[in-house]
């Protein structure tokens, strides 16, 4: 048979760390053990039914058979503006500043693509979400990272950032409340975010994945309710987190026109827009009753509560998550992430994600996600008791 080579760009592709995570636990779970996993990002949770019922009752519409408009039917970016101007005060046109998109992922990976030529220099937040680095690779983009260090709290600080770097930066990437880390941005960091993106002609891409998640009374704050947002960037929320729909692959870009349009753009090459009932199920989600967002805030809080108490008593010295589904996890000394993760999962049978995954400032930390029962979660805290690496202080 003939062999084909991969394209040189294919080859260039940045290693999907947790591939390897992944091929350990299934490695472990095959050979017979209970394994409590944390180290996933996928919502462990239903989509709601009235959700499902749409896309039931959608389908069976032979309309929905056809090609769908190439940039999405109006009723979606309708629903996603009603969305922004009832959640977060919002008002946007939903034809020239609504993107519909193939998830938030999608959109991550395209915007340099749109925006970038090769060697010019994207702002990465690091820790932070690989895919990041997906897009900066296919654009052939230049990357600088954005270290969160937790004396910030986990926010970039832009005057460490180096002026010509700044002045080359073309795109930056943001993402609150933060995988990995939960850690929140307030709206005086957003205002801080517009005046270093317009002194310096960068555009501001924020990744709102779990813009709904927000512990303690805080509801997270969006981008876009900065003033002056949209002439420096966008927003791209997704419906994954929100809404427990990971699998249907829905989500949308809002914010400056220029960049929508150029999304548009690439999209009507790739795509012809998303299944018809996904789209009216979507609409549905965005638009009737949020009490089951609701229910699932308390939930994921309920769970981060029992998880870091749990941690505590048997003597790990961590701290609450505020946002997202995420723990950010201090490892003892003397072990990397990769080390410790390796540990958990050999001993104690509690896989967990290491931070030099999300980046090298990522080291020192692991991320457990709030994504099984308190029961389980509970449970995993006594198994690491067990390994006999902490001591409760009295």
């Amino acid at each position: 048979m003939k062999e084909f080579k991969q394209s040189q760009l294919l080859k260039s592709l940045p290693k999907q760390f947790f591939a390897s995570l992944v091929e350990k636990v299934g490695k472990a779970a095959a050979e017979g053990h209970d394994i409590i996993n944390l180290g996933q990002g996928n919502p462990d949770q239903p989509t709601p039914d009235h959700i499902v019922a749409k896309l039931k009752e959608a389908a069976e519409n032979p309309l929905n058979h056809k090609y769908s408009p190439f940039r999405g039917n109006s009723y979606l970016k309708e629903a996603a503006a009603e969305f922004y101007k009832r959640e977060y005060g919002v008002v946007l046109d939903p034809e020239k500043e609504v993107a519909v998109l193939f998830g938030g992922k999608a959109g991550l990976v395209e915007i340099p693509v749109c925006l970038m030529d090769p060697g010019d220099t994207l702002l990465v937040p690091d820790p932070g979400y690989p895919d990041y680095w997906s897009g900066a690779a296919i654009a052939r983009a230049h990357m600088a990272v954005m270290p969160l260090k937790e004396e910030n709290g986990f926010l970039p600080d832009f005057s460490e950032i180096p002026k010509s770097t700044a002045k080359a930066a073309k795109l930056m990437f943001l993402n609150y409340p933060n995988n990995p880390t939960g850690a929140v941005a307030d709206l005086s960091f957003f205002e801080d975010t517009v005046q270093f993106a317009g002194e310096n002609d960068i555009c501001v891409v924020h990744d709102f994945a779990y813009g709904a998640i927000g512990f303690d009374g805080e509801k997270p704050v969006s981008f876009l309710q900065a003033k002056g947002s949209k002439d420096v960037g966008i927003e791209i929320y997704t419906l994954s987190k929100t809404y427990n729909m990971a699998g249907w692959r829905v989500g949308f870009a809002v914010g400056n026109r220029d960049v929508i349009e150029a999304i548009n753009l690439l999209q009507d090459h790739l795509y012809v827009s998303l299944f018809g009932a996904v789209q009216e199920a979507a609409s549905s989600a965005l638009l009737d009753s949020q009490e089951c967002v609701e229910g699932m805030v308390e939930m994921y809080e309920s769970r981060r509560d029992a998880f870091v108490q749990g941690l505590k008593n048997i003597g790990w010295d961590v701290a609450s998550p505020k946002g997202s589904f995420f723990a950010w996890l201090k490892v003892p000394e003397g072990y990397t992430s990769e080390e410790f993760s390796d540990l958990l999962l050999k001993e104690a049978k509690v896989a967990v994600a290491p931070g030099i995954g999300f980046g090298e400032w990522g080291e020192g930390y692991v991320r457990a996600g709030l994504l099984t029962s308190e029961e389980r979660l509970i449970e995993a805290a006594e198994r690491i008791k067990k390994v006999g690496l902490f001591v409760k202080k009295d």
